[in-house]
């Protein structure tokens, strides 16, 4: 029988480890696009660095890991990015020790694996790239799958305040982090206290008099916002239900606001026809959600589906919300046509 405590407890620390490596990157962009001349070079660093000590944290606690992951150690190997290279190094030495290129090479590409029917774990080493840049909001996104389902989530949000009083434009000094195992709820701690220290959330259900305020990326073209203007207008004209200003984040960080009740819905609209959303971009997030109490589909209403390799090529688009707004947007993108581009 598959342990699924252990399991959460061996990524729990991955993550919480990757989540070092990342904000030590972040608190030194400048320098690292002057080692190595490219204005997007940190994420890149940051994205090697991170998925290579999550793989070698699941390693030496699990033994032989199935990872799917974003990132291969294609781009490191070619000899004009050895800059690179060496400041993934660099990077994840702050929890490595002794860590080589080679390690982290081999680290990397074990997050190779091909998703199938056995279970494995998919991971975004970051999610929310712009807002890393930025020196605000990002996601170590990590998630056991088993069954076509996530089973056990974890996402580190190391510039993420607990306290949901503070702005989220301005990096806190602790960070957040989310774990989940189906079943059995979803907790929240500090990065820095994930071992001593977390609170059970439960999400409530939105009452009729509330405004309901959805989580946007503070960029927009991650979604369709024309269509997520329609649908709002649709409800405030059709239901007399009052809409308030967004919240505006990046990355999964969304699926964590929507989760402790900072805001009522994260959507994921289809930009354009045929778009696939990625495994790991969903998967811890939507555990996450869907055990603090909300409910998490596609826009159709159809079950998430991560049994079909790296895209959720049975579902389009994403919607989490607590129940009773979940159903609104719903009746929402039905009334509209949205998605029903053939």
């Amino acid at each position: 029988m598959t342990d699924y405590a252990k399991l959460a407890e061996a990524g729990r620390d991955a993550v919480v480890a990757a989540s070092i490596v990342c904000n030590e990157v972040q608190a030194v962009l400048d320098k690292v696009r002057q080692i190595t001349k490219d204005d997007r070079s940190p994420v890149t660093v940051a994205d090697f660095a991170s998925q290579a000590v999550v793989a070698y944290a699941l390693r030496e606690r699990l033994g032989t890991v199935k990872l799917v992951a974003e990132e291969t150690s294609g781009f490191l190997r070619d000899p004009a990015h050895i800059p690179h290279l060496e400041a993934a190094v660099a990077a994840a030495g702050a929890v490595w020790e002794g860590v080589t290129e080679s390690d982290l090479l081999e680290a990397i590409d074990l997050g190779d694996h091909e998703p199938g029917s056995a279970p494995f774990w998919t991971l975004d080493p970051i999610d929310g790239t712009k807002g890393f840049l930025r020196g605000q909001q990002y996601a170590v996104a990590l998630a056991y799958i088993e069954d076509a389902t996530p089973v056990v989530g974890i996402m580190g949000c190391p510039n993420l305040p607990t306290d949901m009083s503070e702005p989220l434009d301005v990096p806190d000094d602790k960070g957040c982090l989310y774990w989940a195992i189906r079943g059995d709820g979803v907790y929240e701690s500090s990065l820095e206290s994930a071992h001593d220290a977390s609170t059970r959330l439960t999400r409530l259900d939105h009452d009729e008099d509330q405004e309901i305020c959805i989580t946007a990326s503070v960029e927009k073209a991650h979604s369709n916002v024309s269509d997520t203007d329609r649908m709002l207008e649709w409800i405030e004209r059709e239901t007399d239900h009052p809409v308030g200003e967004p919240v505006r984040i990046d990355s999964q960080c969304k699926y964590a606001v929507v989760a402790r009740g900072q805001a009522d819905a994260y959507l994921r609209l289809p930009a354009k026809k045929g778009y696939v959303e990625r495994i790991w971009d969903h998967a811890a997030g939507a555990l996450i959600a869907a055990e603090s109490g909300a409910a998490v589909s596609d826009i159709f209403g159809h079950e998430l589906d991560f049994g079909h390799g790296r895209g959720l090529e049975k579902n389009k688009g994403i919607v989490c919300a607590p129940p009773r707004v979940h159903g609104l947007m719903l009746a929402a993108i039905k009334a509209l046509g949205i998605g029903r581009d053939g």
